[in-house]
């Protein structure tokens, strides 16, 4: 076999590196991991791109797999194209190196802190509050990692007295370590972790700060994690705005 024929067979890997090889595609799917569908509009907006190049960029996007879309009218939407696209964009996320930080506005600094303290990755928690979340789990039982993360009785019976019914998916895992690329410390992930982000939103633990992935702790979710998981420290996460 030689060279050629080797390459010929297998995955292409190159193939998909190379749809995030480039500044904005890769920045459109870190932004498309607050779960939400966007149209070609907005991330053009978001990128700081021409409309045309947007729509180019996410045509190739789509087609390697990478993006589902689907159209309403006039409007097309675009969403990443499911779970496991979104663990990729993390864990990759997660690796790659810090790009250096330029003078910002104050604006854009308060921004950036906070999603650092508490975030939406796709449809989990993540940053200081997430990573807090997860430690505070494991210190009460109800997350094990002594062979791999798994959810033990006590957390099943923790969810249960939340009101929390995970859905049937057996394509994901019911708990997965997802590293935080901020953090640099592992948070929840999987049905589990999306579970718990949902109840926390439809319970106003947290409440989403502008249309950015960035969320807050509110006093309810203050309250409601130290009567749930215990004191601590990191439930004092405050509003960046305030």
């Amino acid at each position: 076999m030689n060279n050629r024929d080797a390459h010929a067979e297998g995955p292409d890997l190159a193939a998909l590196a190379g749809l995030l090889a480039d500044n904005t595609r890769a920045g459109f799917c870190l932004a498309l991991l607050d779960g939400r569908a966007w149209t070609a509009t907005e991330l053009a907006r978001h990128a700081g791109v021409a409309a045309s190049t947007a729509t180019e960029h996410l045509n190739l996007l789509v087609a390697g797999g990478l993006l589902a879309q689907e159209r309403q009218g006039r409007h097309r939407y675009v969403r990443l194209a499911d779970p496991a696209t979104a663990e990729l964009i993390e864990n990759l996320a997660s690796m790659a190196p810090l790009r250096p930080t330029p003078p910002h506005s104050l604006p854009a600094v308060n921004r950036s802190r906070a999603l650092a303290r508490a975030r939406t990755c796709y449809d989990h928690l993540a940053g200081a509050l997430g990573v807090a979340i997860t430690t505070a789990m494991t210190d009460r039982g109800l997350l094990d990692w002594e062979h791999g993360l798994t959810l033990t009785g006590n957390g099943t019976a923790w969810l249960n007295e939340l009101g929390i019914t995970l859905p049937p998916d057996k394509r994901r895992p019911p708990v997965r370590s997802c590293l935080d690329w901020t953090e640099r410390r592992p948070h929840l992930a999987g049905t589990v972790g999306a579970a718990v982000c949902r109840h926390a939103f439809d319970s106003d633990w947290i409440t989403q700060i502008g249309t950015s992935r960035a969320v807050v702790l509110t006093d309810t979710g203050r309250r409601a994690l130290r009567d749930h998981l215990g004191p601590s420290d990191d439930w004092s996460v405050t509003d960046p705005r305030s």
